[in-house]
């Protein structure tokens, strides 16, 4: 403003009053408006909050959420937006995550196909075992698995008190028919609650999908039990707990081990004979033989192994899982255009990734072909693969017990059911 001399009046250009406070308090709410901050917003490390579903979480904001608007250079969102939008988005992975884990145990849990040790998850995952040994059976096989219950395989309270003593878990392991719920099913549901003594597969039976069977019970079994090894074995053999146990452990500070009597037999090219190879053609010339693989009757594998087996059979079931919370972001009122770009990319991977592990006609040479890539040592074991009576008693007596005998005419013992009495009592 201008003015003339002390003590005179001011001239017509100096402000009013009431205007100079306005302009005075217009310039203090721009101040705060275009400042960053109006005060320091003290350190939130370790606040508590409660997310969505119900509990307390202790989120690190240094690392994961920040609160101030620093280095934010788009002009339309504020500070305290970005914050709610970045705590939004760590709410919804952690309930992402929180939804998987619940669907992947409920479907354990409620599934009527699975035996009571399995629905009994949470007790059996709490402690750590030894070998888990699957009885490879079919819905034909009743007598077969009285005869195995008869003899080397302990029944009810000996065989829970050789889980607890030992660590060693004893399953029949078998799918269920094509037509679910039928009379083959309520029959090896019957027999479940006799003996207690199965492990339900989700998986259909069938001669031509026993590479499927051995994929998904070693899958199973490692999600439920964990063990230093899982073994296979037929339902027509003798095995010797003992000896299979010392054998075992012999090899139980190795990561990655493949045990088993390894073999390289012929590719059979010809259609119509037993174990013929419709993709004899991968193995070269005709007459060909396999790579070295464990023979079919009885193997062991190492977590290592049977967890890369889990990996491959799950890994498409979470992306369908994962493909289905995001169809249901997009439907929900929280859906972004970071939703709709993740719809192509989870589709993509799910075709390139179904059915990594391939199923050759013969499951052992599929088991085999897994791992012929991977840095996996190979265990030739010849205990695991006597010759009954006389062959074992031979054995035996220089001091080289067997840990599992069968009849290499008949992938088994012949006449497994009859003779499987005397193989016990002399083996």
């Amino acid at each position: 403003m201008f003015v003339k001399s002390r003590g005179e009046h001011a001239s017509k250009h100096v402000l009013p009053k009431n205007l100079a406070l306005l302009l005075c308090f217009a310039s203090f709410c721009a101040g705060m408006f275009f400042s960053n901050r109006t005060w320091m917003v003290p350190d939130a490390k370790g606040i508590p909050w409660t997310s969505r579903t119900g509990g307390k979480q202790f989120v690190d904001y240094d690392r994961n959420i920040v609160l101030k608007n620093e280095g934010n250079n788009s002009g339309d969102i504020s500070g305290s937006q970005h914050s709610i939008l970045t705590m939004d988005k760590a709410i919804s992975d952690l309930e992402i995550k929180l939804m998987a884990s619940r669907a992947e145990r409920e479907t354990i849990q409620k599934d009527p196909m699975m035996s009571e040790g399995v629905k009994n998850i949470e007790s059996t995952l709490k402690r750590k075992y030894f070998m888990v040994i699957g009885i490879n059976t079919a819905f034909s096989s009743h007598k077969r698995r009285d005869s195995v219950r008869a003899t080397w395989m302990p029944q009810v309270e000996k065989r829970k008190k050789l889980e607890e003593e030992t660590g060693i878990i004893i399953r029949f392991v078998i799918g269920h028919s094509s037509t679910s719920g039928g009379i083959l099913d309520k029959a090896i549901e019957a027999e479940e609650k006799v003996h207690g003594d199965f492990l339900r597969l989700q998986h259909v039976e069938g001669y031509l999908e026993l590479s499927a069977k051995t994929k998904t019970y070693f899958a199973t079994a490692v999600s439920l039990w964990d063990a230093e090894f899982y073994v296979k074995v037929d339902d027509d053999i003798h095995v010797n707990l003992a000896t299979l146990g010392v054998t075992l452990a012999r090899h139980s500070k190795k990561p990655r081990v493949y045990i088993g009597c390894m073999k390289s037999g012929p590719v059979l090219a010809r259609k119509g004979v037993k174990y013929h190879e419709p993709e004899y053609w991968k193995f070269g010339e005709v007459g060909n033989k396999y790579f070295r693989h464990a023979t079919g009757q009885l193997y062991a594998i190492s977590k290592d192994l049977a967890t890369y087996i889990f990996i491959n059979q799950k890994l498409v079931q979470l992306l369908n899982e994962a493909l289905v919370l995001v169809l249901k972001c997009m439907c929900s009122n929280r859906s972004s255009n970071f939703i709709y770009l993740l719809v192509p990319p989870v589709i993509i991977v799910m075709l390139c990734l179904r059915n990594v592990l391939h199923k050759y006609a013969n499951e052992d040479v599929s088991l085999g072909a897994w791992f012929i890539g991977l840095d996996v040592e190979h265990v030739d074991d010849r205990r695991l693969c006597c010759g009954t009576p006389p062959d074992c008693e031979w054995k035996a007596q220089v001091g080289n017990i067997c840990a599992a005998s069968f009849d290499w005419r008949c992938s088994g013992i012949c006449r497994s059911v009859e003779r499987i009495m005397e193989v016990h009592e002399r083996c």
